[in-house]
């Protein structure tokens, strides 16, 4: 887990992976960590709903974490 997220364009993104990350090797659980980071989401992005926030993080870390991909994901529309 101990990757390089510098490449991820989006701030938010970026921090949501980091975040997730650090949790994670700091020893959170996954659901925690998860949660954390669907909060850390929705404080870059109020407006969003619950299930966006969700689904927008599992698709990063689901992208980032369990699939190591270096490449874009179509996230949100912020830069």
């Amino acid at each position: 887990m101990g990757r390089d997220f510098s490449h991820i364009a989006r701030r938010c993104e970026r921090a949501v992976v980091t975040a997730y990350r650090e949790l994670r090797e700091g020893g959170s659980h996954d659901m925690a960590a998860f949660t954390a980071c669907t909060t850390l989401y929705r404080i870059h992005h109020p407006e969003a709903s619950m299930t966006e926030a969700r689904r927008l993080v599992a698709e990063w870390i689901d992208h980032h974490v369990i699939r190591g991909a270096a490449t874009p994901t179509e996230g949100c529309a912020c830069d």
